[in-house]
């Protein structure tokens, strides 16, 4: 899990980054586009209303988020996004997950594999990878906010599989099945608790260890995926130390 962990910390520092470039605000309106085909009320439609959650932690206009939940919902002219997930290998080996939502298939299918060509990676068949991976609820709690063992008692109260301390990044990891994430979630916003990510995200359940030469690549094809206005999330199983991190930076 390793290599999860770095690259969502990755992710979060490239994110204030991105956000002034709107990319991030881009992806949270698709985001909210599509899970609004559900139905635009988020009291009854979950996916939706943790798509607002995230958009508003972004700090993304209300008026941006009505609009989009308007359109995804068929109430204003819109266009129509497709969701899927591209598979492929990195280099080394690495395997990369690719959510997408896009209004052109072929432009976004080409974008992706050039980056992984790129990358000295290659785009895979559907099922090549995906098997590599687990669908898990995660929540993370910094470590200094709250003990161990309170976080246990209510996590376990809340429905939650695991926690796991995770020294390098200093915060504890809730891990959840996908189907009670948003029941957990609203049993930690009851009880006070305040975590610093709440997401239905993608777990490795191996990873794949890499350095010099291909551990560099590995992170350029992550960033090239995420660049893409059409790429929403990245996943890949890579295990890189801490040391080979901190010789890139």
């Amino acid at each position: 899990m390793s290599g999860h962990s770095k690259w969502a910390n990755i992710k979060h520092k490239k994110a204030k980054t991105d956000a002034k470039k709107g990319k991030v605000f881009t992806k949270l309106v698709k985001e909210i586009m599509v899970a609004a085909k559900g139905g635009g009320d988020p009291s009854g439609n979950p996916r939706l209303r943790l798509a607002i959650e995230k958009a508003k932690a972004e700090n993304l206009p209300a008026d941006n988020i009505d609009r989009a939940v308007k359109k995804g919902a068929g109430e204003l002219d819109n266009v129509i996004y497709e969701e899927g997930t591209y598979e492929g290998y990195g280099p080394s080996g690495v395997a990369v997950l690719v959510n997408f939502m896009t209004d052109n298939r072929n432009r976004t299918a080409s974008e992706v594999r050039h980056a992984f060509t790129k990358s000295g990676g290659s785009l895979g068949q559907s099922g090549s990878v995906s098997y590599m991976f687990e669908k898990k609820g995660l929540f993370t709690f910094d470590m200094a906010s709250v003990s161990e063992e309170k976080l246990m008692e209510a996590a376990l109260e809340a429905g939650a599989e695991d926690v796991n301390p995770n020294q390098d990044d200093n915060v504890f990891e809730v891990y959840t099945d996908p189907t009670e994430f948003h029941k957990v979630k609203t049993s930690f916003d009851g009880s006070g608790l305040k975590y610093s990510q709440a997401d239905i995200t993608m777990i490795p359940k191996n990873s794949v260890k890499v350095e010099g030469k291909a551990a560099k690549q590995v992170l350029n094809l992550l960033e090239e995926l995420e660049d893409l206005d059409d790429v929403q999330d990245v996943y890949a199983n890579f295990d890189i130390s801490d040391e080979e991190m901190a010789a890139m930076a």
